[in-house]
């Protein structure tokens, strides 16, 4: 439908409306599906109207739709389920069981158990997690809160809730203006025309004499108008969008509260979706993630005051999938990630923090108590504070009694003020310590406060009414502020648990201060005696922290949970909601993981001996890093202020630097301007010593940049600088860490060097793997066979895998629906020989489209059931792609060299594009760039805009001299969704999409001479998996595409399969969506195996240093050398 279609449903609903035809104003929103009306849906829930409730949203969502959905409608029907047997209508309520709650027992069986064992008790509020549950009427309006939420983060209900802004009766004013200009139009116009129909046009009857027009105004009688027509506001069911658009962002936390009464205050504030004790979904574990939040609201003039001034830039849409950026370009060079050297602290690093203005000084806490200033740029400790009780007489009585004072006492949080005059220090034990810093290389004591009973668990400074303080949170469960002389000014009571972190913020002239307690709980305070002014609370109930971005527009949390589930989350400060949660973490952790935030774009996390980094407008990981190996298994790690710089804790209690390309320039800038300077008589011997030990292996670096390049090598050999090294000032030989060891190529030729797990009932030559996918949960793999037929593959949480993802350490299940249906594509009349399969797998893992050389198929991932078929050859489909901003969008590449721009809801298509001269062989899409990159069988690249499907640009792949364009040519993009990784049988090559400029290229040779089969980013964008033709795996670096293993078919085909008469090899591959060192390969005898390094190892190889060709003491071969260089380097 046209936008001036939908925009005529608008007006009908207006007019509707205005009529009073209250019936046929929600059926055609329900019809249209292009408003969602929450006041009507309210209404209808609260009263109970469950079949209405189902029937309205059936216009706008299905159950099996999306997480959301899913979960609305569960909500729902559980709801339903309960009222039912607490009218003891027990018939009733197996009905409801068996048909509508029957559908969630096969993501849930636990759940549904749970559900159903509710039958037996004479009173479901025996059941300990339903004790609460009250009548019907609150039940209701608590479940409806949580409906709301769900909408509103539904991404198919986006831009649905808010009615278009109107002036009252515009279809009328329309027509109005229409019959004015049908008028004028008139040949002998009459001075008041008498309308009588809109059926036809109007004409004046032609008069003795011709008049001049006059204008036309549609008569009471012409269409029934009430005496005055109510404007559309906060009381009608079409509201403006002012509401939502305005909300402020403390305020919004606040403005959702609903606690009428005792009971429903404390079922609000019990979980974070809310979801109350009378929500089954808690006896086990919830469906989905939280994703809303509970309040209870406590009034007063500042907070009033709050609501009006606290006012976001824009609003803020509720949708968790990824939109494109419409900021200032950015890529991976922006994160620091080049290892610059290792400061050695001698003790475990517990907090950091950057200085605000110099930006390589280094304020460092440690596990012994001691505090030390580090000036990066020079590897040099400034200033060392061990810790020690300044006036043991000021303290309180209790701590001077305490047994424990003269006990081992470390840092929990060190930090400066904004300013940077002062840095505090805050310790496990009563204490917090504040120093000025006077600019010089020096801390002088400025004030001691014994400020908690227990230890202090954060510090943070705070300018609330124009004074600065300094803020305190303990285990002694308080909050309290003091100024800078140590007179305390608020003490914030209100959690019932030690204050685990703080977070203060300024919103214009409003001061305010978020809270978080060890039992989950989220507070925000103003600096007054009222009270906490929210209580909600946090993904995984346990220890969070909050940041807020750079600019102070975007806040964020960071915790874990006690059973070690991590959680990363924007928060939607307009709403008090989860805006996106996000994805990539990788295993429990045994405590808390610890982030920051960068440049208001990048957020990074420590975790699982790694830095994972994020970019802040999308959910999934956008790369990560060890950072060369040795950091703690739960690494600390900050941020300068600039964001070239990343300070991160490893395991030797050691500090390692990591660096953008201009922070390595600014860090051998400062160490060069200090080495006169820092002459001494000692040098020459330091010197020697320090070359010893770091230079003496070191090689020449090959220096040469590739301009078009999105990665720019600097001149540091595997994070060592060779000339910055022979500069450095005298240190000891702990404080850097060699970084000369030979580099050797990873060789996995035996089972027991990797782990390795065979799909069951997969082997089948005559049905050839084809196509492979895993789901985008990481729970299953999905694999289309050369006849035709899809299989599925499922992980089951159990102890041995408790997190139910796919792992080669368990053999999955080979996965049917009950009915026993296959997922069989339509061949009828097709030659398999010569068909091309071709598979996309929808984000929510709900639907499968695939084509096997006859017509497409769309398929229930639930039921296996065919949903549609559309586009029956000729011409057949060669490749898939859904559309990443719209799942009714798909690209279809074509046997004809065609690309088929389809849209499922309208069974249309909308664009046909005309550009390669052989068939399609690969399609992507980059929202970064808004393009569309398409591939053919030509060994052509096509670029295309997806806003208005317009070719931008052809680029042909270079080929070895006499071979023909011939063979797949496939492409993938990055995560930065700028590079783009393009493999052919003759090549891997990686582009700058932007540009379309080549970067790197490596072709086969060597051990790994065979013709490429298939290639495949890693999940995280850093390793390349690439299969070859006779049986070989490669894994190479992404960046550089330099070799790091290569997996011999012995390490993972028996012997009987090796020597049998048909050759088998990997006819594709694919990697686990957040497992970076999984992938999966299918064969060509129809097996499908997922591969992992060994325990021990962890990872696949390491990436071999840029060198003179020598690795390992020998000449290194092409593929290691020359092979992978800059493009420009081979031309």
């Amino acid at each position: 439908m046209s936008s001036l279609s939908r925009e005529l449903v608008f007006l009908i609903l207006q007019f509707l409306e205005e009529e009073k035809f209250k019936e046929s104003v929600h059926k055609l929103e329900q019809e249209s599906g292009f408003f969602f009306n929450m006041k009507y849906f309210e209404e209808k829930v609260l009263a109970g109207e469950w079949e209405e409730v189902e029937k309205y949203l059936s216009g706008f969502t299905k159950v099996d739709d999306n997480r959301y959905s899913m979960k609305i409608f569960f909500e729902i029907r559980k709801q339903k389920y309960l009222e039912a047997l607490d009218r003891q209508d027990k018939a009733k309520a197996v009905d409801i069981l068996v048909n509508d709650l029957k559908v969630f027992s096969t993501f849930n069986e636990d759940l549904y158990k749970e559900i159903t064992q509710l039958l037996t008790l004479g009173n479901f509020r025996e059941n300990e997690q339903l004790s609460k549950y009250g009548d019907t009427k609150t039940a209701r309006s608590i479940m409806l809160i949580e409906l709301k939420k769900l909408i509103e983060a539904n991404p198919l209900f986006r831009e649905k809730l808010v009615f278009p802004t109107l002036k009252s009766s515009r279809l009328r004013t329309l027509i109005n203006q229409s019959l004015n200009w049908q008028h004028q139009l008139c040949k002998n116009p009459r001075p008041n025309p008498d309308i009588k129909t809109l059926f036809t046009d109007h004409t004046c009857t032609p008069p003795n004499g011709a008049l001049a027009p006059a204008p036309v105004n549609l008569p009471v009688a012409a269409v029934a108008k009430p005496t005055a027509y109510t404007p559309l506001g906060a009381h009608g069911p079409f509201p403006p969008t002012a509401a939502a658009a305005n909300a402020n962002a403390l305020a919004g936390w606040m403005a959702n509260a609903a606690a009428s009464s005792s009971v429903q205050a404390a079922v609000v504030t019990a979980s974070s979706l809310p979801v109350p004790p009378n929500q089954v979904s808690l006896l086990k574990r919830p469906i989905t993630p939280p994703a809303t939040l509970g309040m209870v609201d406590y009034q007063s003039t500042d907070h009033e005051q709050l609501m009006k001034r606290l006012r976001p830039a824009q609003s803020v849409e509720e949708v968790t999938y990824p939109t494109a950026r419409q900021q200032a370009s950015w890529s991976l060079d922006d994160l620091p990630r080049a290892v610059a050297f290792t400061l050695h602290q001698g003790f475990q690093v517990t907090s950091m923090d950057f200085h605000p203005s110099h930006h390589t000084l280094l304020l460092v806490g440690s596990s012994n108590g001691e505090i030390t200033l580090w000036e990066v740029g020079m590897r040099e400790k400034l200033v060392s504070k061990p810790f020690k009780i300044w006036d043991i007489s000021a303290c309180t009585l209790a701590f001077q009694a305490s047994p424990n004072k003269d006990g081992p006492i470390s840092v929990s949080r060190v930090t400066w003020s904004p300013d940077g005059n002062f840095m505090g220090a805050a310790f496990t034990k009563h204490l917090i310590h504040l120093y000025a810093y006077p600019g010089s290389n020096d801390l002088r004591q400025h004030l001691e406060i014994d400020a908690h009973v227990g230890g202090v668990n954060d510090l943070a400074f705070a300018h609330p009414h124009k004074q600065p303080c300094v803020v305190t949170c303990g285990d002694d469960k308080l909050i309290k502020v003091w100024d800078l002389t140590g007179q305390k000014l608020f003490t914030f009571e209100g959690h019932e648990a030690p204050v685990f972190s703080i977070c203060p913020h300024q919103k214009e002239n409003i001061q305010f201060l978020f809270s978080t307690a060890i039992d989950g709980k989220i507070k925000a305070w103003l600096y007054d005696d009222m009270g906490s002014r929210v209580d909600y609370d946090a993904p995984g109930r346990w220890c969070t922290t909050m940041l807020y971005s750079a600019d102070g527009s975007r806040l964020f949390s960071c915790g874990t949970s006690k059973e070690g589930d991590s959680f990363l989350v924007e928060w939607n400060e307009s709403e008090g909601a989860i805006k996106r949660t996000y994805n990539g973490f990788r295993k429990k952790s045994a405590g808390m993981v610890q982030f920051d935030t960068t440049q208001n774009h990048f957020l990074a996390v420590g975790e699982d001996s790694q830095i994972k980094f994020w970019d802040m407008d999308n959910v999934n990981i956008l790369m990560s890093t060890d950072a060369e190996g040795g950091l703690l298994s739960l690494p600390r790690l900050r941020f300068n202020k600039e964001g070239n710089l990343l300070a991160v804790s490893t395991a030797d209690n050691g500090i390692k630097i990591l660096a953008t390309a201009a922070g390595l320039r600014s860090l051998r800038v400062l160490e060069a301007s200090s080495f006169e300077a820092l002459r001494s008589p000692v040098e020459p011997a330091a010197i020697k010593v320090s070359g010893s030990s770091a230079v003496a292996n070191v090689s020449p670096v090959n220096c040469k940049v590739e301009r078009s390049s999105p990665v720019r090598p600097s001149a540091i050999l595997n994070g060592v600088d060779p000339m910055s090294r022979s500069m450095e000032k005298p240190r000891t030989l702990d404080d850097v860490t060699d970084k000369t060891k030979p580099w050797q190529l990873a060789e996995i030729v035996d089972p027991v060097q990797c782990r390795m797990v065979t799909m069951p009932d997969s082997t089948d030559p005559a049905n050839k793997v084809a196509r492979l996918l895993y789901t985008n949960s990481g729970v299953g793999i999905l694999a289309l066979g050369s006849s035709g037929i899809q299989k599925l593959w499922k992980w089951v949480r159990n102890e041995q895998n408790p997190s139910g993802k796919a792992t080669a350490n368990v053999v999955p299940q080979h996965w049917q629906p009950n009915s026993g249906l296959l997922m069989t594509n339509d061949v009828s009349g097709v030659n398999l020989e010569e068909a091309v399969p071709c598979i996309a797998l929808s984000k929510n893992d709900s639907y499968v489209m695939s084509a096997a050389g006859g017509k497409v198929s769309l398929f229930n991932m639930m039921t296996f059931k065919v949903m549609t078929t559309f586009m029956p050859p000729p011409p057949a489909s060669t490749f898939l792609a859904f559309h990443p901003q719209d799942n009714n969008i798909i690209a279809i590449g074509m046997e004809d060299s065609t690309i088929h721009i389809y849209n499922v809801r309208v069974d249309d298509v909308k664009s046909k594009l005309k550009g390669h001269q052989k068939r399609i062989t690969g399609l992507a899409f980059s929202t970064s760039l808004n393009v569309l990159i398409s591939s053919g069988a030509d060994a052509q690249l096509c670029i295309w805009s997806i806003d208005t499907w317009e070719k931008r640009k052809s680029v042909p792949i270079q080929l070895p001299a006499g071979k023909a364009p011939t063979g797949d040519t496939r492409v993938q993009f990055h995560s930065d969704q700028i590079r783009l990784l393009v493999s052919h049988e003759t090549q891997l090559a990686i582009y700058d999409a932007s540009k379309m400029d080549r970067v790197r290229r490596w072709v086969p040779q060597d051990a790994l001479s065979a013709p490429i089969s298939y290639a495949a980013y890693s999940c995280n964008s850093q390793l390349v998996y690439a299969s070859f033709c006779d049986g070989n795996i490669g894994v190479f670096d992404a960046d550089s595409l330099r070799q790091r293993c290569r997996i011999a078919p012995s390490a993972y085909m028996s012997q009987a399969v090796l020597s049998g008469s048909q050759a088998v090899y990997p006819l594709v591959i694919a990697a686990h969506p957040q497992e970076p060192n999984q992938f999966a390969v299918g064969l060509s005898d129809g097996s499908v195996k997922v591969i992992e390094p060994s325990e021990s190892e962890g990872k696949w190889g390491v990436t071999p240093p840029l060198d003179n060709g020598m690795l390992n003491g020998r000449a290194a071969s092409s593929s290691t050398t020359s092979n992978h260089a800059p493009d420009q380097l081979q031309r």
